[in-house]
């Protein structure tokens, strides 16, 4: 019998629910988990080359593993130059001359993928990540309790065999 005949629930993905809503979320749990350790350098760690000042959230490595992790789930095999792209923007003072794309940071990137590897969200394979079955299934759980908070709908309760 399938997973979803058994507790009732609709199964859902990442991919079924609002990217910043989930987001934050995961941020919310990986915080409140405690396993990923803050560096000493995240409140004066500037996130790209591009950037003058640190991030003002003070839970912003939180909110940059939860992105990153949801990256992973949809883009598997992503590695950090791949991420340093996406996350870069364009570098505004150039004076007269166009602003130019310039990548993100690489070490926060890179420790952020090393604190999820280390709980066991993720890992190495080739030259890029892709989640574990643990991971996948953490995020998959979570995605499934924002859509159902999204919705408004109530949480169907599991089953029970008698």
């Amino acid at each position: 019998m399938a997973e979803h005949q058994k507790t009732g629930l609709k199964p859902v993905c990442v991919r079924d629910v609002d990217a910043a809503k989930f987001i934050k979320a995961y941020a919310e749990h990986l915080k409140k988990a405690g396993q990923i350790e803050l560096p000493s350098w995240v409140d004066f760690a500037k996130t790209g080359i591009n950037r003058e000042l640190a991030p003002y959230d003070k839970d912003w490595y939180y909110i940059r593993c939860a992105s990153i992790a949801r990256r992973i789930y949809m883009r598997p095999g992503t590695g950090i130059g791949g991420l340093r792209k996406v996350y870069g923007g364009h570098n505004p003072r150039r004076g007269c001359k166009p602003s130019h794309h310039t990548d993100a940071a690489g070490g926060v990137i890179r420790h952020c993928m090393h604190a999820l590897e280390k709980i066991n969200v993720m890992q190495t394979v080739g030259k890029g990540r892709v989640l574990t079955a643990q991971g996948q299934r953490d995020l998959d759980r979570i995605a499934q309790n924002c859509f159902y908070a999204a919705t408004g709908a109530p949480k169907p309760q599991a089953k029970t065999e008698e």
